[in-house]
């Protein structure tokens, strides 16, 4: 009979344990996928910005040497990403192959400009900075004219403002959920403990020894969560680059790396603290509180 009471006894408290690392590794899923989301809006922002193209249109009288050490000094500036040089003759192939005809031909010379395409890098992608630098760029006497569409650069940086507060909101929200529902289902799971806690601590046992198990099991759940967790977000971001394969160049491995770090120290400390306050609430009850 009382091995019969005993193993019941297990077999429920480890049905306990498994549901308690299957809704920590749910919760932390959630989370983590928020992180992605969270990067991925990053990096597709950045990849945005620094697809802004400024033309920096080159005097006609320029010579071709003297453009491409221009191009040289507009890229060792801290505010480029990089540049391309778009010659006459390619301004010119370009614009017949969309007009259809060799207008050079018809006028006897060429009336188009050398241009150098500038991008930026993605943090200097606004109109204060872009003021800066095409301020610098007009001393020089070879330029002409910079050439770059402002409406769409404030509407750019207004959405991806817009966006990423939303994202940033709706992530402090998930997160408090989160760490309420880890912490819940840590209570629970001492819950059915809080018998074993009280006679323990009948018996002689001091509060310390009694929760450094509970503690070190929170930290193992809390662990395996996180590592059930990281395999789910892996899979997503396999079938996900598997759907869309775009998603290629917003892949960052350092910073899918921190989310993941992330999730495993989430797991882990809400885990602990939970059971560490989960189990102190007990010590402190009286017999008779536990049946309550």
């Amino acid at each position: 009979m009382e091995e019969f009471e005993v193993s019941t006894t297990s077999k429920k408290t480890k049905s306990v344990y498994i549901s308690t690392v299957i809704s920590i590794a749910l919760v932390l899923l959630m989370t983590g996928l928020l992180g992605l989301i969270l990067v991925h809006a990053k990096n597709l922002s950045n990849y945005v910005k620094e697809n802004i193209v400024l033309n920096v249109i080159v005097n006609g009288d320029a010579k071709e040497a003297e453009v491409l050490n221009l191009q040289k000094e507009i890229n060792a500036d801290k505010y480029v990403l990089n540049t391309q040089y778009i010659s006459k003759e390619l301004v010119v192939r370009n614009l017949q192959q969309d007009l259809g005809e060799d207008f050079v031909q018809f006028l006897g010379y060429n009336p188009l400009l050398s241009s150098i395409d500038v991008y930026l890098k993605a943090e200097y992608a606004n109109k204060d900075s872009i003021d800066v630098f095409t301020e610098n760029l007009s001393k020089n006497t070879m330029i002409q004219e910079v050439v770059y569409q402002e409406s769409l650069i404030d509407m750019v940086n207004k959405n991806i403002r817009i966006i990423g507060l939303i994202i940033l909101g709706f992530a402090c929200i998930l997160l408090i959920i989160a760490v309420a529902l880890i912490n819940n289902t840590i209570r629970l799971a001492v819950y059915s403990q809080r018998f074993l806690i009280k006679s323990m601590q009948m018996v002689g046992a001091t509060k310390s020894f009694i929760r450094s198990p509970f503690i070190g099991y929170g930290i193992v759940h809390g662990l395996l969560g996180a590592i059930i967790a990281i395999i789910m977000l892996l899979l997503v971001l396999y079938f996900g680059q598997q759907q869309i394969p775009e998603l290629v160049i917003l892949r960052n491995y350092f910073e899918f790396a921190l989310i993941f770090i992330g999730v495993v120290v989430l797991g882990i400390l809400i885990s602990g603290l939970s059971t560490y306050f989960a189990v102190s609430k007990y010590l402190r009850l009286r017999m008779n509180d536990l049946y309550r």
